[in-house]
């Protein structure tokens, strides 16, 4: 028969490998969010022998990345203007739609808008369809490529609308080093009857939290279109963007 002495001690113990067990077990990780994403909004002002305002507000918003299937939008607008004179006005929005096969491979379904008044460009429309793979997947570094086939409908000042079918590929990279994310991405949209007419766009850029919702935001951005709608039309455009993005 045990002796008191053996019970204490034997629940004594019990109790202490319950309570170690207990203490090791992490508590469940929360549920991601239905949506994450970011709102952004930058304001520059010169004076004195040359009065300038430049203004952008973006957003980038995605469903939750877990899920197999991922719904995915941004949009940007930039305004600048010189002694009173707007010299830059463009606007562009992307949603996309992608559907994972396996862990890497990925369809997806998208929609294209440009609108740039210095560019002749009254918009650009191509909705497009496609397959992706993600090269890298990590939590610090993702890398994406992919290309898709659809269409292309353009209207200029002055021109009838033309519509075209369109070949489109991207890529894209984004690095956490640690409190700052560097990005970069490259896309590139072909007429596909005609592949000297197409339209290239590039754009690096850095985000560092300041708090825990709000970061500070650099990126660079460079639109080259081959083929502008007259001749005295730039076919290089680029901008330097500086702005404040709220993290939801």
């Amino acid at each position: 028969m045990r002796t008191p002495i053996v019970r204490f001690l034997a629940f004594s113990a019990f109790l202490f490998v319950h309570a170690s067990t207990s203490a090791q077990t992490p508590a469940p990780a929360p549920p991601p969010p239905p949506w994450s994403g970011t709102l952004s909004a930058g304001l520059a002002l010169t004076g004195g022998n040359t009065d300038t305002t430049t203004f952008n507000l973006a957003f980038d918003v995605q469903s939750d990345k877990t899920r197999r299937n991922v719904l995915k939008a941004e949009g940007l607008n930039i305004r600048s203007s010189r002694d009173g004179e707007e010299i830059v006005d463009r606007s562009s929005f992307s949603v996309r739609d992608e559907f994972s096969l396996t862990s890497r491979t990925y369809v997806f379904g998208q929609f294209q808008y440009l609108r740039d008044a210095f560019k002749s460009i009254d918009y650009l429309l191509s909705p497009t369809g496609g397959i992706g793979y993600k090269v890298i997947n990590t939590d610090l570094t993702t890398l994406t490529v992919d290309a898709a086939l659809g269409g292309v409908f353009e209207k200029n000042p002055g021109l009838d609308r033309r519509s075209d079918g369109a070949i489109t590929t991207s890529e894209k990279v984004s690095h956490k080093l640690g409190t700052a994310t560097v990005t970069q991405s490259v896309t590139a949209l072909w007429v596909a009857t005609d592949f000297e007419d197409a339209l290239y766009t590039f754009q690096a850029g850095i985000a560092a939290d300041v708090w825990t919702r709000v970061q500070l935001k650099v990126d660079f951005l460079d639109t080259y279109k081959t083929r502008p709608p007259g001749p005295l039309i730039q076919q290089n455009d680029t901008a330097f963007i500086t702005s404040v993005a709220f993290k939801f």
